[in-house]
């Protein structure tokens, strides 16, 4: 009895559609992804063995440089406009709307409440040609620090209990300079804070040392 040959089908696959797919996602991506502002300032942190990270949200940031300049930045852009109006309002700074932009959609700001118009209104570069980063005032006679901290907490709207106060202070930021930011937190009855620090490997024979090899034995 003669054998019946089956057809033979390609098993050619057109990649067109998904390549088409692949492009567009890309596009998409590439177009819609906002990139964070470069800080003003460069800090070299301290180093610990502390392994718990920095949170995306819900954190009031405040930067200190090596002169002791302090610099504030909070996550979220809907909370940067209420913060940005509510200080404008307060203080009467007469921001323009591209101003109070500028402040909602950038990165740190360290400057006197009374130069922060001027501040908001040029470039980084044009800021520092000017010296404008000065640096948020703490001292006893014009502590303004407060002014960012309170005005901060306010911008949070209900999620104030979830808030973290972080201080990222450069590793050679005088010590007098960190006291008076410690102590302004004090005043505001703010008694956990969080200093970002970079890791580094726990001392041999430490605890902290030995729960790192019981957990690298743990996952072989």
């Amino acid at each position: 009895m003669p054998k019946v040959k089956m057809p033979r089908k390609s098993t050619a696959i057109d990649m067109t559609a998904m390549c088409d797919v692949a492009f567009l996602l890309l596009t998409f991506f590439m177009l819609a992804t906002k990139f964070k502002p470069d800080e003003p300032v460069t800090v070299v942190t301290p180093s610990s063995i502390n392994t718990t990270l920095l949170p995306d949200s819900d954190v009031l940031l405040f930067t200190v440089d090596k002169d002791g300049r302090v610099f504030f930045s909070m996550d979220g852009q809907p909370k940067r406009k209420k913060m940005i109006e509510d200080l404008n309002s307060q203080f009467k700074l007469g921001l323009s709307d591209k101003e109070m932009k500028s402040f909602v959609t950038g990165a740190s700001v360290g400057t006197p409440l009374k130069d922060l118009k001027n501040y908001l209104s040029l470039s980084e570069d044009e800021r520092k040609k000017q010296g404008l980063d000065k640096g948020i005032p703490t001292d006893s006679a014009n502590n303004e620090l407060k002014t960012w901290i309170e005005y901060g907490m306010a911008a949070q709207e209900g999620s104030i209990n979830k808030v973290k106060y972080c201080i990222k202070a450069d590793n050679a930021t005088p010590y007098p300079k960190i006291k008076e930011i410690l102590e302004t937190f004090k005043q505001k009855h703010i008694q956990k804070l969080n200093l970002v620090t970079n890791l580094k490997a726990a001392p041999q024979g430490t605890a902290a040392w030995q729960e790192e090899q019981a957990g690298g034995k743990k996952k072989e």
